[in-house]
């Protein structure tokens, strides 16, 4: 083996906490009984906590920029500076706004009368209804829906995503930040208006990523996890093409880039995935473990080949032996530039299975929660190094 250390990290971790901190938070400051500080300073307790999960899983880098108060998308929308412009915003503060576009506003005359406003309302003043929320691909998690017209501009307008990875280096972790990627953040918005294509806006955009990339290298950022999803869809040619011109407008004074799908195949777009000009390739090996060998035979030897073996959408255990099988062969060829995964962001499963305490043992032993996942990762790197059974973990 060319290696004796394989990364391990994940494309996301849950954000709602163990005991639903978040949850809690998010309605006691909507209510008026707690204020921004105090909801401030339970997400920065939770982000702490959540890195410090990962890194005693034995992760070598914590994933930064996949917590959102209420929507990773909705960050983004903020991050972008591409709030719309029906929200008639002033000079209110940027977590006003995050949640006025999560939850709308209701005029005094709509609060009054005990009614919620309609799309009709939109035109006041006061009265605005939220962005619409749909299903983030084929999961159940629903994301707020990004609205693009002919006159959408794009700057750098939050920060965010910055102070965050000032926490966790802080803190001493080594972070790896987690992004949309251009593609695909277009991809989930919504047209607004006719006579125009909202691919036309990739020119505006691509400029605020490599002016997000270039801060992230001065923090001293060495990844960038950037997410396109998309290529595991079937897309038209055009957005096809869009990827090459997109990511080699990227390919400077940035980070390295680690260009990550999930949830489908790549099918199609798999040789374009490897082709693409960025530093490593994360690719879903659970929803689509046929691709795996021919990915490694496309993917330039000098990339990272990122394999998401534990499956990141459910609570069941893997079976490590199956997956070390898969993974033995690309260790021998890749040695440090294999990295092992989650197959997506662990958003998408509960935290803890040690808090299940009303679990039978046995229905215990076939679980895996986010953090048992985490470890189950670790197994698998000190089996590929040791080259042992793992089906007693």
């Amino acid at each position: 083996m060319k290696s004796k250390h394989t990364t391990l990290h994940t494309p996301g971790f849950p954000r709602i906490g163990l005991q639903r901190e978040l949850k809690f938070a998010l309605e006691a400051f909507w209510r008026g009984d707690i204020d921004a500080t105090r909801l401030e300073s339970t997400a920065k307790e939770l982000r702490a906590r959540h890195w410090q999960v990962q890194r005693d899983a034995g992760l070598d880098v914590v994933s930064v920029g996949d917590f959102a108060l209420y929507d990773h998308v909705l960050n983004h929308i903020q991050l972008l500076g591409c709030e719309a412009a029906r929200f008639q915003f002033s000079d209110e503060d940027e977590l006003t706004r995050y949640f006025i576009q999560a939850r709308g506003r209701r005029n005094q005359e709509a609060t009054c009368c005990g009614t919620t406003p309609t799309a009709s309302d939109a035109s006041a003043n006061s009265s605005v209804y939220a962005l619409e929320m749909t299903k983030w691909f084929d999961t159940n998690y629903h994301y707020l829906v990004p609205e693009f017209t002919a006159e959408t501009t794009f700057k750098l307008n939050s920060n965010r995503l910055f102070n965050e990875i000032e926490e966790a280096q802080t803190l001493g972790h080594s972070p790896k930040a987690v992004l949309i990627g251009p593609l695909t953040f277009l991809w989930l918005g919504k047209e607004k208006g006719t006579g125009y294509d909202k691919l036309d806006l990739l020119e505006r955009l691509l400029p605020v990523y490599g002016e997000i990339l270039a801060r992230l290298k001065t923090q001293g950022v060495s990844w960038v996890q950037i997410d396109e999803p998309i290529l595991g869809l079937d897309l038209p040619a055009a957005w096809q093409n869009a990827f090459a011109l997109a990511y080699h407008r990227l390919a400077h004074n940035r980070p390295k880039l680690l260009l990550t799908t999930y949830f489908s195949p790549l099918a199609d777009n798999l040789r374009l995935a490897c082709q693409l000009p960025v530093d490593g390739l994360h690719i879903d090996a659970v929803r689509a473990p046929n691709e795996v060998t021919t990915v490694n035979d496309w993917l330039p030897a000098h990339k990272v080949l990122s394999i998401g073996i534990i499956d990141g959408r459910n609570i069941w255990r893997t079976d490590l032996d199956a997956a070390l099988a898969t993974l033995q062969p690309l260790a021998e060829q890749r040695g440090a530039n294999l990295w092992l995964a989650p197959s997506c962001s662990l958003l998408h499963v509960p935290i803890d299975l040690d808090q299940e305490s009303l679990l039978t043992p046995e229905l215990k032993s076939w679980l895996a929660f986010a953090r048992q996942k985490l470890i189950e990762l670790n197994v698998l790197r000190h089996a590929l190094h040791n080259e042992a059974s793992v089906s007693g973990h």
